[in-house]
């Protein structure tokens, strides 16, 4: 018998942190973005950490726009491969913090010089993450979805779109996002 313990060493917090990807990448799917706090000024909700948010630190906030540009309403359904960084530093210590590596709607590898401390400068570069769906499992999807006529049954429209691969299509995400608004 194999046991995942990976659940067991999340940590407790309301942000997706370094520590939670220890086991290595994680590809995600931004759902929304909120205004945050004077310190951490966005908070990007994911699809696979949900009711914990990505608060991207200054250097990943402009890596993020130089590839999406600043309007974040257009990147609901944008996805990123986020990773555990250990040359992070804060406050001249490796402490470790969250990069990105991959991002979708770029077309070729995007390279930043960006600064990282007083006088110096780093280049940071993000590889285009490919979308893989199913358009077949994506217009089924669409017509659920629309064709919901509860939240319970938006609800099994929405897992049935996970179940087929399509849940993470901006399209989808965002049919979802208005009929639940429209049934609510």
């Amino acid at each position: 018998m194999t046991v995942n313990i990976s659940e067991t060493i999340t940590p407790n917090s309301q942000q997706v942190n370094a520590e939670d990807l220890i086991g290595g990448p994680v590809t995600v799917t931004v759902t929304g973005v909120e205004k945050g706090t004077a310190e951490q000024p966005i908070f990007i909700h994911l699809a696979e950490f949900e009711g914990r948010t990505f608060r991207p630190a200054k250097t990943v906030r402009r890596i993020i726009v130089a590839a999406w540009g600043p309007e974040a309403a257009t990147y609901t359904g944008r996805r990123l491969t986020i990773y555990n960084d250990p040359t992070v530093k804060w406050a001249g210590q490796e402490i470790g913090g969250v990069r990105i590596s991959h991002m979708s709607h770029i077309d070729k590898p995007l390279s930043v010089l960006l600064s990282v401390s007083r006088g110096k400068r780093q280049e940071f570069t993000v590889q285009p993450l490919k979308p893989e769906f199913d358009e077949s499992a994506v217009v089924d999807a669409l017509a659920n979805i629309n064709g919901a006529e509860s939240i319970p049954a938006l609800k099994t429209a929405w897992e049935l779109a996970g179940v087929k691969g399509a849940q993470k299509h901006p399209d989808v995400i965002e049919a979802t996002n208005k009929r639940k608004a429209e049934l609510t």
